[in-house]
């Protein structure tokens, strides 16, 4: 199979190793691949099926369409996100909101290829697909909202507008995906200190 140079195999492979049986994720892989490097509307069944060393009718035994391939990466990717929001932990507010923001930024970078085609080829999903990823994206805001929240509860944060601070910081994290190179200088975790560090510049009082 070929790589795009963004991911690794092995740590696509990682992404998805829930999926069975082994034909259907490597139809995963190859679809994240194809989508990252032409965008899903440019991507063909053909060149999914090319990618994973299969036949294009065999897209078609695991899964209905090249949609559904999408809808399942962003379930995925979005189910992902939001554990890893919910697993934060921390001593006190800005402990917890440092710890998310770093781990959610990380991970875009790390995962980067599977990050761009989640966070952004939203728009070509169904209807009824996107309303249940959007559930999913609405719990993400909440938990990221939680963690700035606490902080203004304990004076510790200076957050005029709650909801709009929520969407700058997860705006932030997720843009990692679209300008990251493994090749940068920058490692994942080097990021998403970075990025956490900026966010409690932006959140505490001015002094």
């Amino acid at each position: 199979m070929t790589t795009t140079g963004l991911d690794g195999f092995a740590l696509l492979d990682e992404t998805w190793r829930t999926v069975t049986p082994e034909a259907a994720r490597r139809m995963l892989i190859a679809a994240v691949q194809a989508f990252a490097d032409k965008g899903y509307h440019a991507t063909t069944t053909r060149d999914i099926a090319s990618r994973a060393g299969m036949s294009p009718a065999a897209v078609y035994i695991h899964y209905r369409s090249k949609e559904e391939l999408l809808f399942n990466i962003s379930l995925v990717g979005h189910e992902t996100s939001l554990a890893l929001l919910s697993s934060i932990e921390g001593q006190d507010a800005v402990e917890r909101l440092k710890n998310a923001v770093a781990a959610f930024a990380g991970w875009h970078a790390e995962f980067h290829t599977t990050a761009r085609v989640v966070q952004y080829e939203l728009g070509a999903l169904s209807p009824e697909h996107h309303e249940q990823v959007a559930g999913l994206r609405r719990q993400i805001e909440q938990r990221m909202r939680s963690y700035i929240a606490d902080g203004v509860r304990e004076g510790v944060f200076d957050v005029p507008d709650l909801k709009g601070a929520t969407l700058a910081v997860l705006s932030l994290c997720i843009d990692v995906a679209r300008w990251y190179q493994p090749e940068g200088k920058r490692t994942p975790d080097e990021i998403g200190a970075m990025y956490a560090d900026l966010v409690l510049r932006m959140v505490r009082p001015a002094s």
